[in-house]
């Protein structure tokens, strides 16, 4: 009587139907998955509730689409138009959300396709790589530091053109003007430099020196790494 509730309509003998147990193996199996990658993302990573939802979620709604597609090429074609759909409504992430989110559709689409045990295998071995780099800072550069964004905002009569290079040239040993951009209904212009210091310690001096220049308005510098869409 229970297998019979949960029997498809479209259900035939050319289609392999799936038992129920089976069927809730595979979603619990996927859900402790996410889970585990979720939890592993939260170690040395900003992020939201929204992501870490996502995370948890993923492998288990992958999970489900993988069964119910079930060796139906038209379903299969229909569910990859669906995700590129979705694709469009997305905005743009960092190179780690991204990478996250791929893992957890990766492991969720081998636990749909029955292999438990690799995708358990797989996420474990992936979190301890995971754990591994973010413990050790691999890929980061000792002078990350030195390397910022600088947003300064001057008055329209000013002209900018290498109004600033001067200080710019002694506290830094590289900058480029990256973009011009009015505001303030056209009566201020804001620069946007990428710089790179020669000490971090001298910051605040070189701050100093531009509010000079460009009359007491507003200047601010960031990590290049915060320009940077979040997903």
């Amino acid at each position: 009587m229970l297998s019979d509730l949960f029997q498809g309509i479209f259900d035939s003998r050319s289609v392999q139907v799936i038992a129920l147990s089976d069927f809730l193996l595979c979603v619990g199996v996927s859900l402790v998955i996410g889970l585990l990658l979720a939890g592993v993302y939260t170690y040395k990573n900003r992020y939201t509730k929204s992501f870490l939802v996502t995370l948890v979620m993923l492998p288990m709604i992958v999970c489900v689409v993988i069964m119910m597609v079930n060796g139906n090429v038209g379903t299969g074609v229909a569910v990859a138009g669906a995700f590129s759909l979705i694709r469009f409504r997305s905005v743009p992430g960092t190179a780690k959300e991204i990478g996250a989110i791929f893992l957890a559709m990766c492991t969720g689409l081998m636990a749909g396709m029955g292999d438990l045990g690799f995708a358990v295998l797989f996420a474990v071995i992936s979190g301890v790589v995971t754990v591994v780099y973010n413990r050790f800072d691999f890929g980061c550069r000792r002078k990350g530091a030195l390397y910022k964004v600088l947003h300064i905002v001057i008055p329209e009569d000013l002209d900018y053109t290498g109004v600033f290079d001067e200080i710019l040239e002694e506290y830094t040993s590289s900058h480029e003007l990256e973009q011009v951009k009015t505001a303030n209904m056209g009566s201020l212009f804001k620069l946007t430099y990428h710089i790179t210091l020669h000490s971090a310690d001298t910051e605040k001096e070189m701050i100093d020196k531009l509010r000079c220049r460009n009359g007491n308005l507003e200047i601010s510098v960031s990590c290049r790494e915060t320009a940077a869409c979040e997903l």
